[in-house]
């Protein structure tokens, strides 16, 4: 059995009628429950549910403080490459863009991580494009050896891959990786991923079961916010979050909520997420599960990053480059997406701070330096 079986039962048109089809008794119901369910988390996602959203909110709160405390983890990404082989219409780095490619040499890595270090970051998030030749699992094995006496948590976005391959990467030292569909609406996502290893809808989708049966600690969960109906999205990665858990229990997980920014390219969004819509969301996550991470990007504004702090999420970047070698070697090569939220590390950090939470930048070791 893999998620993929599960998947196939359900129909993204009939989702979308029962979510739209919900009524405001009904979510009054939901929110007396104690545990929701996924057919409750529905109805917490549905238009029905925004006069319901302060309560929702203060739920969250309780529920994230009880599980998480007054903590908030800080982590970093560092771009490694910009070479891509895929055709993504929403992302800066894919191949059809005509713009100057760059993989970071050992000496360039070394000297991001001397720079991500001095900044008092432990956890770190490698990204790359999606190119195998280039940027494949012998180089990225080899940058998590650079690194890893470095960090005491490394984690990768980058191309799906083999199980074998994964477990490769686990022995070099690798504890999460992050995922994302992008959209589970099979049309809409070959629309926006026409040419690749990433037009394969099923071989992405299936990319979490091989995570699981690999073994790695932590596997990240999302869909692009803009590409398709972000409710009917939601559930699909709920749904996925779900499987996961009851089929990979030893396996921590996160949810991030990515939506669509600006880029070369510039992909207009189909479907709007307001900051309203975005908060609904985050609650009716935690909601549902009390120990899923959440996790939020410098894609989401100040004001936003500022406000959502007490509402659920439990992880947050700060002071990111979405460019390879953009802390300290390639300040000016182009970047995946902008960024929103551009305050420094030591900015964000007091922010968190005055809001009663403590920024954490490191809370385990696992691999013994």
């Amino acid at each position: 059995m893999a998620f993929r079986n599960i998947f196939e039962q359900y129909d993204w048109d009939t989702l979308e009628h029962e979510i739209y089809a919900v009524t405001e008794a009904d979510v009054a119901v939901v929110l007396k429950k104690e545990r929701i369910s996924l057919d409750d988390f529905k109805t917490l996602i549905s238009p029905a549910a925004k006069p319901f959203l302060e309560e929702m909110a203060q739920r969250s709160h309780q529920l994230t403080k009880k599980r998480f405390g007054n903590t908030i983890q800080m982590y970093l990404p560092m771009y490694l490459s910009n070479e891509c082989q895929n055709i993504c219409t929403y992302c800066g780095f894919s191949m059809t863009n005509k713009i100057p490619r760059k993989t970071l040499s050992d000496a360039e890595i070394l000297k991001e991580v001397a720079h991500i270090k001095e900044l008092g970051y432990d956890h770190i998030l490698l990204v790359t494009g999606e190119a195998n030749k280039k940027v494949g699992v012998a180089y990225i094995k080899h940058a998590i050896e650079l690194i890893k006496t470095h960090f005491s948590n490394i984690s990768m976005e980058v191309q799906p891959m083999d199980q074998e391959e994964y477990e490769e990467l686990i022995g070099a030292g690798l504890y999460a990786v992050l995922v994302y569909q992008e959209t589970y609406h099979e049309a809409t996502y070959k629309v926006h991923h026409p040419k690749g290893k990433k037009s394969n809808f099923n071989y992405r989708l299936d990319t979490p079961d091989r995570l699981g049966k690999a073994g790695i600690h932590k596997i990240g969960l999302g869909a692009l916010f803009g590409l398709e109906n972000w409710r009917v999205d939601s559930f699909y990665t709920a749904l996925h979050l779900k499987y996961l858990q009851k089929t990979y229990w030893k396996t921590k997980y996160s949810i991030s909520f990515p939506r669509l920014r600006p880029h070369q390219g510039d992909v207009q969004p189909k479907v709007e997420m307001t900051d309203a819509d975005l908060v609904q969301l985050i609650c009716a996550y935690r909601l549902l599960d009390e120990d899923v991470e959440l996790s939020m990007s410098t894609r989401e504004s100040e004001t936003f990053r500022n406000n959502i702090i007490k509402l659920g999420i439990t992880s947050i970047s700060a002071e990111s480059k979405t460019n390879p070698g953009g802390y300290t070697a390639e300040p000016e090569s182009l970047e995946q997406f902008e960024i929103s939220d551009e305050r420094s590390t030591a900015e964000i950090r007091e922010m968190i701070k005055k809001q009663g939470y403590e920024p954490v930048f490191k809370d385990w070791e696992i691999f013994g330096t």
